[in-house]
C-alpha cells in the first residue's frame, strides 16, 4: 500500500492518477498494489487499484477532521508505504504519528 506524501488534484479519474502513481509514487499502477492519494485540504482521499478486468477507484471525504500520514517518508521519497492496519486507521481519520506498535511474533523463516 503506496500514499503519495504530496498532495493530488483529485479531480483526476483512472488515468490522471495512473499517471500520479508513475510520476509521483514511481510505481506501476497495473502491479495491483494499492495507491493513495490525498487532497491539499487532506479531507479527501482516492484510492486507485488495477486487477486484471480493470481498474478500482474508492473514494472517501471526512466530515471532520484530517488524513495525516503516520510517518514522513524516507529521505528523498515521495510516498509512504503502509500496512493494511495503518491505512484502515489513516482511513477513519486517526492520527498515527504518535502510535507505538508492540512487539509482534513472527515464525522462522529458516526452516
Amino acid at each position: 500500500i503506496f500514499v503519495a506524501a504530496e498532495p493530488v488534484d483529485l479531480r483526476k479519474g483512472f488515468d490522471g492518477l495512473a499517471g500520479a502513481t508513475r510520476t509521483i509514487i514511481r510505481q506501476n499502477p497495473l502491479s495491483g498494489h494499492l495507491f493513495i492519494f490525498i487532497n491539499r485540504r487532506a479531507n479527501r482521499a482516492k484510492i486507485l487499484v488495477f486487477e486484471p478486468s480493470g481498474y478500482w477507484l474508492l473514494y472517501k471525504r471526512l466530515e471532520y477532521g484530517r488524513f495525516r500520514l503516520p510517518e514522513p517518508p524516507a529521505d528523498g521519497a515521495r510516498h509512504v508505504e503502509l500496512d493494511s492496519t495503518a491505512l484502515a486507521l489513516m482511513l477513519e481519520g486517526i492520527d498515527l504519528r504518535g502510535a507505538k506498535r508492540r512487539k509482534r511474533w513472527y515464525p522462522d523463516k529458516t526452516g
